[in-house]
């Protein structure tokens, strides 16, 4: 065996600095930085599938007397990345800490869909720079949706030199090699993949709680609507084998989990990319309602792709849950196609229409986004109509953040910011005022409540959420914690119910 080959092979001990320098000589730093250009590509490349993850022997031991620490932004796809990578930095042997101060590696796993969020994690980078002079054997790591964007990637490069680590949503799998090769590295470690990610299967999880879990059962998006730079960041449409999310299912149902919520940038477009079977979210929720949990849910879906067979399976209720989101973004079938949504208002009511003809219980909510170039007044009030006329029971609301690399950023962002914030207001009082008549409701009623734990305010005070989504107050012992309940609606507010628990419905199995 030659000396590159012995390095290879052998785990390193990266506060050993004559194995470090002799590493080095040996191999050079890794530096994949991302292409816009190459992740808009769509080809016939195959995925490739892996049902064997392990980590390597190599790598066991390098987190020994070792913490990590991951602040984690965005969607809930984000906060199950973190999960994974939790899993793997403990199967490496380091411990969780709550602390930066602590911690021996920090990762920021980041979100890219909006400018706010950006600005967010460039404070935080520059926050932890003191830190980094303070120890600077501590790993400074940039993950997520933002390492996906060149610009992004340029700019620590050239501002943010204390960062030891950037790596994307592609390659979370391989966080080990990446972290030998930053302890050992002189240099900034850069990989991020443009090309597909494969599908892997059995990474390890450090799920939070017991009592809600995420199952991802695909990944990327296709759509390309204009604004958005999620497909560029995760990559073309991916699906997990039915069988591989079914048995991960059954596991967490068997662990006692309560609820699950199946993940997907694009989650009803579930199976498009199988060639040798016809699958889709409706088959597989068809499924997964006969395994013994007593909630199912799923995130996030587009119009686009709501089929009627996916409608007919969520009539049939049972531990499908009658809350859908269902992001429509604007009321006007102009704005509609600048941001190539691919349906009309009147393809989007219709569908809306369908759903609560099959489901007359169905809670809708929403995405809407306020002041997309060259829209008038005119257009935004047919976003208000629209608002009113389906019913909604809330949204999430945003004012339009131009996303570099996306065609939406090459046009002239032409409404004014005084008119995107009046409009931002206008909506939101109309979403406000809906929110309360919809929780006013609920008083009087007995809702079957999931106990999730206690009050943000107040630990005297117990929190959980109905099958719809709606945050539960309410006074009750803490070994209702994990249980699903029965509380009477005493008080209804904007936003959340107060109540009284009548009775337990339910043990944690």
């Amino acid at each position: 065996m030659n000396e590159k080959q012995r390095l290879e092979n052998t785990q390193v001990n990266p506060s050993d600095k004559k194995s470090a320098k002799d590493y080095s000589k040996y191999f050079e730093t890794v530096y994949m930085p991302p292409s816009l250009k190459d992740a808009k590509k769509r080809g016939k490349e195959e995925v490739k599938y892996h049902s064997d993850f392990k980590i390597d022997e190599q790598f066991r031991g390098m987190g020994d007397g070792r913490k990590f620490y991951i602040r984690t932004y965005g969607c809930q796809m984000n906060e199950h990345d973190t999960e994974v990578m939790s899993g793997i930095f403990m199967a490496l042997g380091f411990e969780p800490t709550d602390s930066v101060e602590d911690a021996n590696v920090i990762l920021l796993n980041t979100c890219a869909i909006r400018e706010n969020a950006e600005n967010k994690v460039f404070g935080e980078i520059g926050h932890l720079k003191a830190l980094k002079r303070e120890r600077p054997d501590l790993l400074i790591g940039v993950c997520g949706c933002m390492s996906q964007e060149e610009s992004v990637v340029n700019k620590i490069l050239s501002k943010h030199q204390h960062v030891d680590m950037i790596f994307g949503t592609h390659n979370i799998h391989r966080l080990p090699y990446i972290l030998q090769e930053a302890y050992l590295s002189k240099a900034m470690v850069v990989e991020v993949w443009s090309k597909e990610g494969d599908v892997i299967e059995n990474l390890p999880k450090v799920r939070k709680g017991n009592i809600k879990a995420w199952v991802n059962i695909m990944y990327g998006c296709d759509k390309f609507c204009t604004y958005c730079i999620v497909p560029y960041t995760r990559g073309k449409e991916r699906s997990r084998r039915p069988e591989e999310i079914i048995q991960e299912v059954r596991h967490l149902a068997a662990q006692g989990y309560q609820e699950i919520t199946l993940l997907g940038q694009n989650v009803n477009a579930y199976g498009k990319d199988f060639e040798d079977i016809q699958y889709g979210l409706g088959d597989l929720m068809d499924e997964i309602r006969k395994i013994d949990v007593a909630r199912i849910r799923f995130t996030t879906s587009h119009p686009r792709d709501f089929d009627d067979h996916l409608i007919e399976v969520l009539a049939k209720g049972g531990n499908l849950v009658d809350h859908i989101h269902l992001p429509v973004q604007s009321g006007s079938t102009e704005i509609l196609k600048i941001m190539a949504r691919k349906y009309t208002r009147e393809q989007y009511l219709e569908l809306v229409r369908k759903v609560k003809e099959a489901i007359p219980t169905v809670s809708l909510t929403t995405d809407i986004i306020v002041g997309y170039p060259n829209e008038t007044e005119e257009q935004f009030e047919e976003t208000l109509s629209l608002y009113r006329e389906v019913g909604f029971d809330s949204a999430y609301t945003f004012i339009y953040s131009p996303r570099e690399g996306t065609p939406a950023a090459k046009m002239q962002d032409n409404v004014p910011m005084e008119v995107k914030k009046e409009r931002l207001q206008r909506l939101n009082a109309v979403v406000n005022e809906l929110s309360a008549q919809k929780l006013k409701e609920y008083e009087g009623k007995v809702v079957e409540v999931l106990v999730e734990g206690e009050s943000k305010n107040n630990p005297d005070v117990l929190a959980g959420y109905t099958r719809k989504s709606k945050l539960v107050n309410f006074k009750a012992p803490k070994s209702a914690i994990g249980k699903l309940v029965k509380v009477k609606i005493i008080e209804a507010k904007t936003w959340s119910l107060n109540g009284e628990m009548i009775e337990e419905v339910a043990e944690v199995k």
